[in-house]
Order: C-alpha cells, then structure tokens, then sequence
C-alpha cells in the first residue's frame, strides 16, 4: 500500500478493509448513490481499474474523509485516465481532503507511467492542479458540456498528447 501524509491528512491507496467507508464517502458527498455505485461499477471492470490509482485522505483519526479515483479511459485509441468520482465527507470538506486525496492520485499516476488524466467538473476546483480545457488539445467527449468544464492534465510532456473523442468505461453509461 502507498501512503504519504500532508500536514492534516494521510493518504493512501485504498485497501479491501476500506470499501464500505468508500462507498459512505460517496453516499455523504452525493444527492444519490449514483456515484458510490460507479465507483463499485469501475471497480469490477478489469479494463478500466488501475491498481494503485484509487486514493484515500484519511483524517488523524483514522475516519475516512477523502476519495479520489482514477480509471482507463481512452481518446481514440490512445490510454488516458478519467479522474472521478471525488468525494469528501461533508463535515471535512473545504479543508484540503479532496485536494490531498487528487494531488495523491496524480502522483500516483505520473509514477506509473501515464501522461494524461481528464476530467469533467468545476471549472474552479481542478485548475489548482495543472488541468486546462481539453479542447485546447483537441480533446472531446462524447456529449455536449461546458468547454470549460472538461479539463485535461498532461502529466508527461515529452509524450504527444493525443487528440480526437473521450472513450470511456462501459459503467459511465457514454
């Protein structure tokens, strides 16, 4: 398991003991299980499941406050990340658990490899880590949204950066 800390939170890959507080995150964070239930959807897609790529901030005390994850994507034929869902407990939100949980996850993925990571969401919250509008790429996804709030991250510039449609997971349901 990898694991680092921040001056508030740890954070580390999840574990099978961590399932149910995953799913609790998600619940708390979300209006309906929608995305606790494609976090278990992705989880179980041997395509899109990256080992190592589903990050938790756990509080000093042990609760867990944070979750980010990221899963294979394409665009067109070329591997990607989708960052998503994230989520934070409400009581611990606007305190840094989500951010701990996503810088994490980003390193983790830089780690291993890969050089782009997308995803689709505020468009005031993931500019503070590096994410610029994908159609400044050339990149698109396979429904009508905001320009400004698909975002890409090249996480290694000295590999092209490819162009064309956002293929996702079957369980995103595009």
């Amino acid at each position: 398991m990898n694991t680092a800390t921040s001056a508030t939170w740890i954070t580390r890959t999840e574990a099978d003991a961590d399932l149910a507080a995953i799913r609790a995150v998600n619940l708390a964070a979300f209006p309906t299980s929608e995305e606790a239930d494609l976090v278990e959807a992705l989880r179980a897609d041997p395509a899109a499941w990256r080992p190592g790529l589903s990050w938790l901030a756990q509080a000093p005390d042990g609760t867990v406050a944070g979750f980010a994850l990221l899963t294979r994507c394409h665009v067109g034929d070329v591997p990607a990340l989708a960052l998503g869902p994230c989520a934070v407990l409400p009581g611990h939100q606007r305190r840094g658990a989500g951010s701990a949980a996503i810088r994490a996850a980003l390193r983790a993925a830089r780690d291993q490899g890969e050089s782009l990571v997308l995803v689709l969401g505020h468009a005031g919250y993931y500019p503070r880590f590096g994410f610029t509008p994908a159609s400044g790429h050339a990149i698109r996804p396979p429904f009508d949204v905001s320009d400004e709030h698909m975002m890409a991250l090249v996480l290694d510039p000295a590999r092209p950066v490819p162009s064309g449609v956002i293929r996702y997971p079957a369980a995103f349901g595009v």
